[in-house]
């Protein structure tokens, strides 16, 4: 069982930026944190912000093909998140990205107010730590 003091923290890896959505574990709701430029400093940059938020769980978005095929950008997220786990010891969960970047998008759209990419990537991570918790409630209140 994750502490429920802790928050799980979810990224949207993306070539130029990286979505990041948080929800404290005794909540279960997701919102939309912030985003971190893919720089040679991410990892750093991403390891101070785990521990900023008392971090106790990642996820991962995973994108996949629209047929659920692998593709190159699944292979370089896979690449990240293996390098991200040297550094960080924290538990790591995989969660289907699938129209989320989209659906970010859309919402932004009908909000009718000015927004940037990174609203898009930090809303899309919203939904996929929402979908995780919706799809995996056993990973987090054991």
């Amino acid at each position: 069982m994750l502490n429920p003091d802790g928050t799980i923290l979810a990224l949207d890896i993306g070539e130029r930026r990286i979505g990041v959505a948080s929800a404290r574990v005794s909540a279960g709701l997701p919102t939309p944190l912030t985003t971190v430029d893919h720089t040679e400093t991410v990892t750093h940059a991403l390891q101070n912000l785990f521990a900023q938020h008392e971090a106790v769980a990642l996820v991962m978005g995973l994108p996949r093909g629209l047929d659920g095929q692998e593709t190159a950008q699944t292979r370089r997220v896979e690449t990240f998140v293996a390098e991200l786990k040297k550094h960080t010891d924290l538990p790591i969960y995989w969660q289907d990205e699938a129209v989320t970047s989209r659906k970010a998008e859309e919402e932004l759209q009908r909000r009718g107010k000015p927004y940037a990419k990174g609203d898009i990537d930090a809303l899309a991570a919203t939904y996929i730590l929402e979908d995780f918790l919706q799809e995996h409630p056993e990973e987090v209140r054991s």
